[in-house]
């Protein structure tokens, strides 16, 4: 079984665009989800810019979603809005500190 991966990407709207900016991250959640290999698309927000944690089956998974057409869109709706190159973070889980502590203790699954 492959690894999964996790992806960090930051948006940096430009001023007076922070709405905008969210309204095109969130409106293509939906496409994204339906992305083979898409486990998790979570968006989170600071005055200043939009953080994306998005969690991959697999690498190719996500090279597959490098390709995509909602990938595409998102960079083409986005691009007149943001102030700043996206700044993407690749990431691979280490096994320290995969689960919570609390729920091993109880025997739940992470």
């Amino acid at each position: 079984m492959a690894d999964p991966v996790v992806i960090v990407a930051t948006f940096f709207p430009r001023e007076g665009l922070h709405d905008s900016v969210h309204a095109i991250i969130a409106a293509a959640q939906t496409d994204v989800y339906q992305e083979p290999g898409c486990l998790l698309y979570a968006l989170h927000e600071a005055p200043d810019r939009f953080v994306l944690i998005e969690k991959w089956a697999s690498q190719a998974d996500l090279d597959a979603h490098g390709q995509s057409k909602a990938l595409a869109k998102l960079g083409e709706d986005l691009a007149p809005l943001v102030a700043a190159e996206t700044e993407v973070i690749y990431l691979q889980q280490v096994p320290h500190g995969s689960k919570h502590p609390a729920s091993e203790a109880k025997g739940a699954d992470a």
